[in-house]
């Protein structure tokens, strides 16, 4: 891990070596404290006081860059790579919090009070994993939407993301809106999202120009549940939902998209949904897929809040907010990093994060114990009861 990070950092010319020095012993600590990773806490498990954990955090660092930084070297131009994005609530106590509003909240249903923070991951396609690359916190500002603040999130790391190969954005039905897909489009990045069912679509007319008159654009009002004989069947997936396409007109967007309809019979019922992409000459099966690989944000802020401290901020400053939800989304990218490169693979492999936390704790402990005993790893002896150790009490060996 200290590899992997440390090598990061000392390309990152514009840092200064005080903030280096920190910053890897707090992705170090991130991935061994137990119980919450507040000030307090992670002061217990390194050599830094609570107080310089405090003032450490006010200080911004380019998270986006070392993230990127230690990708580089996994991300090979030759493996497809997408872009997703995507949000989620963060409860929050006390009222001078800054940035507490009512934000909607997916596990209960409803709009709740507390933070929010926006993800912008890269999926590799190949080992079906998404890694975190920049969060922030979604502050509220005056004469500026919520979709105008996640929009320029994307357009400010585009240039990165080109550099890493990806062309293609994915994001769930909430970023369906012209303003964010205009400016994401903008950019060069191609978006795939999806739609609902009863989304406001225009066939485009195929007939021929009559002779008079302006020519006809469009041939009425797309009706998934009645118009199937107007899609093409590209094919049936081992699951059993029939998938269709056709090209048309986004009265919302303002723009020709490609639509997929899968299709799948529920008892009496007919399930319908439509995915769509910018690109209209993006295959059918590769906007299935794409969408499908979104999901991979999901488990990454599941990890992140169970595992590296993202819900455990002390801080009621946003500086200090926003620097806690970057160490832990970075912390978990190094242990997945650290995965791929002990099984010495980039195909999709199982990784379990309480494993790696368990091991990396076994660890921390045994190289305090040994160096109180004056005990040194050179020794073989020593080196096989580390590595032994080492996986004790871990989920998966």
């Amino acid at each position: 891990m200290n590899n992997i990070v440390k090598t990061a950092l000392d390309a990152m010319a514009n840092i200064r070596k005080p903030q280096k020095t920190f910053i890897a012993l707090l992705l170090s600590v991130l991935t061994v404290v137990q119980g919450k990773a507040n000030f307090r806490n992670m002061s217990r498990y390194s050599s830094m006081s609570e107080k310089r954990f405090s003032r450490w955090f006010r200080r911004s660092f380019d998270f986006f860059g070392l993230n990127c930084m230690m990708l580089s070297d996994v991300i090979s131009s030759s493996r497809e790579v997408i872009a997703a994005l995507d949000a989620s609530f963060m409860t929050k106590s006390g009222k001078k919090t800054e940035g507490l509003g009512m934000f909607w909240r997916g596990c209960s249903g409803r709009t709740e009070k507390g933070l929010e923070l926006s993800l912008l991951s890269l999926v590799d396609l190949q080992s079906n994993t998404a890694y975190a690359l920049d969060a922030q916190q979604t502050l509220d500002e005056e004469d500026k939407t919520r979709i105008d603040l996640y929009s320029e999130q994307v357009i400010r790391c585009v240039k990165k993301l080109l550099d890493l190969g990806v062309t293609y954005l994915a994001v769930d039905a909430y970023y369906f809106k012209e303003k964010f897909v205009s400016a994401v489009t903008g950019t060069g990045l191609q978006v795939v999202g999806k739609l609902r069912k009863d989304a406001d679509l225009l066939w485009l007319y195929r007939g021929a120009y009559s002779g008079r008159g302006r020519p006809k654009t469009y041939d009425g009002k797309v009706n998934a549940e009645k118009d199937v004989h107007r899609f093409e069947y590209v094919g049936l997936l081992e699951t059993g939902e029939q998938v269709y396409t056709a090209d048309v007109y986004s009265r919302c967007l303002r723009r020709h998209i490609r639509v997929v309809m899968l299709r799948i019979q529920r008892g009496d019922k007919m399930g319908v949904s439509l995915l769509y992409s910018t690109d209209t000459k993006l295959e059918p099966l590769s906007i299935l897929r794409y969408y499908k690989a979104r999901f991979q944000i999901e488990f990454v802020f599941r990890e992140a809040k169970q595992y590296t401290g993202l819900m455990d901020c002390q801080s009621c400053r946003k500086e200090s907010i926003q620097t806690q939800i970057n160490a832990s989304f970075t912390a978990l990218n190094v242990l997945k990093l650290e995965d791929l490169r002990e099984k010495d693979t980039k195909d999709e492999t199982v990784i379990s994060i309480a494993s790696w936390k368990r091991r990396k704790f076994n660890q921390h402990l045994m190289c305090r114990v040994f160096e109180e005993l004056g005990l040194s790893l050179s020794d073989e002896k020593i080196m096989a009861t580390y590595q032994q150790l080492s996986c004790y009490g871990v989920i998966a060996a």
